[in-house]
């Protein structure tokens, strides 16, 4: 059976002047001449994505969307109508929001976080801002500093809301993210808690790290020093946003790195710089 929203391995069944038909299980499916790949011929097997056309005929093409059925994403309204919105997830057709998937209503130009599926009655690919009832709540599949992949989806006066690994709702805490974050980013971050309630708290970086984060962070400030000929513009003064803008590390990090260094008799340490003792040294 094709799989409706998604990718699908399919053979090439005869070629027509306006391109190919690929056979299914649910009858042949047309791929237009422009999305032919150069060379395939009959009884070849293409990758393609099958969705519907604005005939509504189940159809294929060899471009990729912004997500298929079953993922959350973060797409631009291009369109509203009494009906429904359509989002832009890059191919020829828009994708549907109905009314009724609106937790409110969609403005044109703005960006939403979406979950895509398709629906039962019409067998339609839609997408919903609803999202609540596509995440898990009860059963929470994790542990305390697991590295998970994250959605940004979005913010609150506490933090930032994170879609983790396309299957629970996560925050994280606005004190503890020193780097722009807008709707949409993906990012690598750890379970920093999972509280008894099941809600979930994310950082961006590893807890319990001890010797070991301390001594990769000593080796990302000495590396960062050697290519700034051995000078580098921060100290204990200096605040969490400019560590975190050139070294990728928290405050607090930055401080244990500096520290062994110093202590290994690696770097100078000023008030407002910190420098190699000898700036070629290996």
């Amino acid at each position: 059976m094709v799989a409706l929203g998604d990718f699908n391995e399919l053979e090439i069944a005869r070629e027509v002047d306006f391109g190919v038909y690929l056979t299914s299980e649910d009858g042949d499916i047309l791929l237009p001449a422009k999305y032919v790949p150069e060379g395939a011929k009959v009884g070849d097997f293409v990758r393609v994505f099958v969705y519907r056309d604005s005939e509504d005929r189940v159809i294929a093409t060899n471009l990729t969307p912004k997500a298929v059925v079953g993922e959350f994403a973060c797409l631009t309204v291009k369109d509203s109508t009494p009906f429904g919105a359509f989002l832009d997830w890059g191919l020829e057709k828009d994708l549907l929001v109905p009314l009724h998937n609106q937790k409110e209503k969609m403005v044109p130009g703005r960006k939403y976080c979406v979950y895509l599926y398709v629906d039962e009655t019409t067998d339609r690919i839609v997408a919903t801002t609803k999202l609540g009832k596509y995440l898990e709540h009860d059963h929470i599949d994790l542990q305390e500093n697991q590295e998970v992949k994250l959605l940004v989806t979005g913010f609150s006066d506490i933090g930032i809301k994170v879609i983790i690994d396309g299957r629970y709702m996560g925050m994280l805490y606005k004190n503890e993210v020193f780097q722009p974050l807008k709707l949409g980013d993906k990012l690598t971050g750890y379970v920093k808690a999972i509280r008894p309630d099941n809600k979930i708290d994310i950082t961006l970086r590893r807890s319990g790290g001890g010797f070991n984060e301390v001594g990769d962070a000593s080796g990302k400030v000495l590396d960062l020093l050697r290519q700034e000929d051995g000078f580098l513009p921060l100290s204990d003064c200096s605040s969490p946003e400019e560590i975190y803008s050139k070294l990728g590390m928290s405050k607090k990090v930055f401080k244990r790195a500096i520290g062994t260094l110093f202590k290994a008799g690696k770097i100078h340490i000023a008030p407002t710089h910190i420098s190699l003792l000898d700036p070629s040294d290996e």
